[in-house]
């Protein structure tokens, strides 16, 4: 008599898995950032390569320190992202040591004083870039003209002593980003249709020709990366669709309210980092909601954040804040929001036999 076959579980299956999946992040991350690196020059290259390397160093003295696999854990990839999203959040010439500064507190304050990988609350990268913004705003608001005839003329040599030494070409630096002169030169009484003539092209904004962070370089790039990744289904459309939606819609009613007042919607859209935050930051799996409603209300909830603090905050960017105060409505809206049980209503009622949900 045979024994009888065992078969597995009924389990779903992914040929992605915590170290491929990081990968295909970085990889459609790629082409904007070796665009924003070609833009800002050597010193760009230098503070990218410290803050990923940084990141790297923190994770493996986290995991050591708490006794955790480090050969396992450390090549995962996560630390290698976290460290990539973070530099291209930071200024392109800041200095060495705020790139290292928000390493370690991403990696450290973001992502283990929570328990590690997959039980953070807050996304890490943008706990340092909050915090970074707040205790250096001088260091965090210094902005280079982009261009291989400007910032990206400085040599290597000369870029070591940017990043390392802090002596940058006075003519190689920007007064503000493009948001930053639009909140500026409001604030200052210039009517909109003035301020915008002296800011240059949409086009330029979206090509990632204005200054700013190697986040907010090219939205093209970042939204052709968003949408591979949407194709290699890593991700789904729902938030990066919510976010960029509700951001649309609420500067769109804005500047039709009044128009002296608040820029044309496609502004949003081009400047500062939203494409970067709708794909590569709001998507994360772990500080975002599990249903589809949920990721919905999260989305939108970042879209608004970001339009309400670029209009009337302190700050000419809302992304950071915008995401983490959505990462801690998070747990709150998987509460409430839960997908039904199979074999139960959506109040958690079992069915009756025939009956539908």
């Amino acid at each position: 008599m045979t024994a009888p076959r065992l078969a597995s579980g009924p389990h779903t299956h992914s040929r992605f898995n915590v170290s491929r999946t990081m990968l295909a992040v970085m990889v459609c991350l790629t082409p904007a950032t070796l665009f924003g690196l070609y833009q800002f020059g050597w010193p760009a290259v230098l503070l990218f390569a410290v803050t990923v390397a940084a990141a790297w160093v923190a994770e493996i003295l986290c995991l050591a320190l708490a006794g955790q696999p480090v050969a396992r854990f450390a090549t995962d990839g996560s630390a290698v992202l976290t460290g990539w999203i973070l530099a291209l959040s930071l200024p392109p010439w800041a200095p060495w040591w705020v790139g290292a500064v928000g390493a370690g507190i991403a990696i450290m304050i973001g992502k283990h004083v929570f328990g590690g990988l997959g039980q953070n609350l807050f996304n890490p990268a943008m706990v340092a870039r909050a915090m970074l913004l707040v205790a250096l705003p001088v260091q965090m608001t210094a902005w280079v003209a982009p261009g291989p005839d400007k910032a990206g003329a400085v040599g290597f040599v000369e870029a070591l002593g940017v990043t390392f030494g802090g002596r940058a070409p006075v003519d190689a630096v920007s007064g503000a980003s493009v948001l930053s002169q639009i909140q500026s030169q409001l604030d200052a009484g210039l009517a909109m249709d003035q301020v915008l003539a002296g800011i240059g092209s949409v086009q330029d904004q979206f090509l990632g020709l204005v200054p700013g962070s190697l986040g907010e370089t090219s939205a093209v790039l970042l939204l052709l990366g968003g949408v591979a990744l949407i194709l290699m289904r890593v991700i789904t459309l729902v938030i990066p669709l919510s976010v960029i939606g509700a951001l649309y819609l609420a500067a769109a009613a804005a500047w039709a309210l009044a128009p002296d007042r608040f820029p044309p919607p496609h502004y949003h859209l081009a400047s500062g980092a939203v494409m970067f935050c709708a794909f590569f930051i709001a998507t994360d799996y772990v500080t975002s909601p599990i249903t589809g409603l949920g990721k919905m209300l999260y989305g939108v909830g970042i879209g608004l954040l970001i339009f309400v603090i670029r209009s009337w905050g302190a700050f000419p960017e809302g992304v950071a804040f915008a995401v983490l105060l959505m990462n801690a409505c998070t747990p709150l809206i998987d509460d409430y929001v839960r997908p039904r049980i199979f074999g139960r209503t959506r109040a958690g009622k079992p069915l009756e036999l025939g009956d539908r949900p």
